[in-house]
């Protein structure tokens, strides 16, 4: 079989992986590092292999990547002969060698395969001082073959040094995290189509993945709940989506999938076959409300642990639990990353950076929870989401009233 780059369907311009480069390597240069060690093994949280490669690990099956200092990329992956290394030629940029095993996380014998050759390779250049990416995302088994046998090589952590790069995003990238939330907009204006008493909720789940990847989507990710009016719609995974929607109910939907390029967005709205209570309404002006206040928060220069305690301080004064989860976070390549907008997070807000920000009050009767990507500016975060901010009546044959 014969294909090329026209394979790809959103290729990254190479002119944005070089700049990334040149900012990892000076940053590699400032810290003494001579070689990065970067390992994924899927897409959603898996970025840092897509960020240094442009192309994502393949869910299941670990892709390392050795970035040196001084020399162009070494890939290891899964597979051997017949089959040639991956990944092909076209969709890489400044890769000097690939090899492949045909290794499994679940097969143990094979579980050192990888680490193996990077210990060769490490060795064979003489490196000093190692900077391992993501540790939290590299295999137990790995990591520790690594460290045991790089003796007299310095190991560091050098996540910190990447995220502070990753997060701000270039005018390349903008223009996919753009797609992305595009995508995302068209999906959510054809949901009132969608729902119908009857149907049952991973039906309606089924419809809007066949509609994400029509749109370019490479993976889809969402969540999606339902309840009678008067009840919490509460999002849930795929696993418990089989409730059968019926007449009033409410219905919650999250739809948190990449777009062309891999870049990640989210959005959240709630839909209600009918009239929407109340109460409902009442707790989703109020999330709104909290929404933009944290927005306008979030400009560049100020620390994130100041957002996250006045935003707090804001839901508490109507009323709310003070918040324990990530309600607002950075994004990219990887569906949740830094900053994380909590008191625990060290990182200070940059222009150019994207935050999905999500509030959820709960009572009760209702489930709040608007969702949307905004771009960190000097005017405080913009949302970049088009859908209306809005609780949605739907009638018996789609139409919002």
């Amino acid at each position: 079989m014969s294909f090329g780059k026209e394979s790809i369907r959103a290729p990254l311009p190479t002119r944005e992986l070089d700049r990334r480069y040149l900012e990892i390597r000076k940053a590699m240069k400032a810290e003494g590092i001579d070689i990065l060690v970067v390992q994924n093994d899927n897409m959603y949280l898996g970025g840092y292999v897509r960020y240094f490669l442009g192309i994502p690990a393949v869910n299941g099956y670990p892709v390392t990547v050795l970035f040196p200092y001084d020399d162009d990329m070494t890939t290891i992956t899964h597979g051997g002969p017949p089959d040639r290394p991956g990944p092909p030629d076209f969709a890489v940029h400044h890769v000097k060698n690939k090899v492949c095993f045909p290794y499994f996380r679940t097969v143990r014998y094979t579980n050192k395969w990888d680490a193996e050759e990077t210990v060769k390779i490490i060795k064979a250049r003489g490196d000093k001082k190692v900077g391992v990416i993501g540790l939290g995302l590299m295999h137990a088994a790995f990591y520790t073959y690594v460290k045991e046998h790089l003796t007299g090589v310095e190991i560091v952590e050098a996540t910190d040094m990447v995220d502070e790069i990753k997060a701000i995003k270039s005018a390349d990238e903008l223009v996919y995290v753009r797609r992305a939330v595009e995508t995302q907009d068209i999906v959510m204006a054809a949901v009132p189509f969608m729902l119908r008493p009857g149907r049952h909720e991973f039906e309606v789940r089924n419809d809007i993945i066949h509609m994400l990847a029509d749109l370019g989507s490479e993976e889809q990710l969402m969540r999606l709940g339902s309840a009678p009016n008067g009840e919490p719609a509460i999002t849930a995974h795929n696993y418990y989506q089989n409730r059968k929607i019926d007449w009033g109910d409410q219905v919650t939907i999250m739809v948190e999938p990449n777009g062309p390029g891999g870049y990640y967005g989210e959005c959240a709205r709630t839909w209600v076959l009918g009239e929407p209570t109340q109460d409902l309404l009442k707790a989703w002006d109020d999330a709104l409300a909290a929404q933009k206040y944290a927005a306008a928060l979030s400009k560049p220069g100020v620390h994130v642990a100041e957002i996250f305690t006045k935003y707090n301080e804001f839901i508490v004064a109507r009323g709310y639990t003070a918040e324990g989860r990530v309600f607002a976070h950075g994004q990219g390549y990887d569906l949740v990353e830094r900053p994380l907008i909590r008191d625990d997070e060290d990182m200070t807000l940059k222009a150019d950076m994207v935050l999905a920000i999500h509030p959820l009050l709960v009572t009760s009767t209702a489930w709040a929870f608007p969702c949307d990507d905004f771009l960190v500016t000097a005017a405080g975060a913009e949302r970049m989401h088009k859908t209306p901010s809005e609780v949605f009546a739907v009638g018996s044959e789609g139409r919002i009233f």
